[in-house]
């Protein structure tokens, strides 16, 4: 297990390393305008082109740049200068992750025991009137669109212009450490809103996946055995989860470089929203910066994902 993680991660890097790879050519290369131009802005002075070229090296050969630029990505950590925000990429993909990771992280939480219960119930009792209303449900929600439903969030809850006027509208995200309680407050519609497509899909596919693990010939055995209802439910979901993990693992990897259209309807400043401002003003290290942390979310997630595997399913060995 230990060499298979070893030899994952590994291959984790070299995936990054091909990401960089083809950010470097996407943004260095393939540009009709020098790089250096479009960071200085309009009707720039060729004095101050040049200077900017100085700084991001690009008066030294390709094989060079590709160099200086993998060494100060992954030895240094660094992923440029914003001329637009006159500051640091890291910095500032440091100011609004901890948002993006919050609006994440308990979306997640919030769709993977809404959207398995639902799945559950729904597989246990098939063609029940329950199961009938849980499943028209999430195909709803599956059809809706993230930013309609914060839309249609805002106007009914929302403290300033919603019809019941009771929870925090767009713009009231603060800090964890600054405010608890506001913070809680703030994410309750942007997680609802997150939340609500992922748990639809979870939902169904925990109830087709369950469905046919209990017609398993284990499962009958379990129960000529004599073992309790409880008991026999739980070998099933172990083995039904496998493709929730993986979907799971997938989902927040990507949602993790930013979920941009709920970000943007309840103004939370996160990596979704930085980005989506990058490519608005044509900021490319700010780009370059947020493509590259989301693909290493998704790669850490399927690792994740692929070691998780043995821990939940006896049947699975990695050599």
């Amino acid at each position: 297990m230990i060499r298979y993680i070893i030899r994952r991660l590994l291959w984790g890097v070299l995936l990054l390393i091909i990401v960089a790879a083809l950010l470097f050519i996407i943004f260095r290369i393939l540009p009709t305008a020098n790089p250096a131009r479009l960071r200085a802005g309009r009707d720039p002075q060729p004095k101050l082109v040049k200077e900017i070229e100085v700084v991001l090296g690009l008066n030294k050969s390709l094989p060079v740049q590709f160099w200086d630029y993998i060494k100060e990505i992954f030895l240094h950590f660094k992923f440029g200068y914003s001329y637009y925000y006159q500051e640091e990429v890291k910095g500032l993909i440091g100011e609004r992750l901890p948002a993006t990771l919050s609006l994440t992280l308990g979306a997640a939480a919030l769709w993977i025991v809404g959207g398995m219960s639902v799945g559950m119930i729904s597989a246990l009792r098939r063609h029940s009137l329950l199961d009938r209303a849980a499943m028209g449900s999430a195909l709803v929600l599956i059809s809706a669109p993230e930013f309609w439903l914060g839309l249609l969030g805002l106007f009914l809850f929302a403290n300033d212009i919603g019809k019941l006027k009771i929870l925090p509208g767009a713009g009231t995200y603060v800090g964890l450490t600054s405010d608890p309680w506001k913070w809680f407050t703030s994410l309750i519609m942007p997680w609802a809103v997150l939340a609500s497509g992922s748990a639809a899909v979870f939902a169904r596919l925990m109830r087709s996946s369950l469905s046919e693990a209990m017609k398993e010939d284990y499962i009958r055995t379990a129960r000529a055995k004599g073992l309790r209802e409880r008991r026999v439910v739980r070998h099933g979901v172990r083995a039904a989860v496998n493709p929730i993990v993986t979907l799971f693992g997938l989902e927040v990897g990507v949602l993790l470089g930013g979920a941009v259209l709920v970000e943007y309807v309840f103004n939370i400043p996160g990596i979704g929203v930085l980005n989506y401002k990058a490519i608005q003003t044509a900021d490319f290290p700010v780009t370059e910066g947020t493509v590259l942390l989301a693909s290493m979310f998704i790669i850490v997630a399927n690792i994740v994902v692929d070691v998780a595997y043995a821990y939940l399913d006896p049947r699975v060995r990695y050599s």
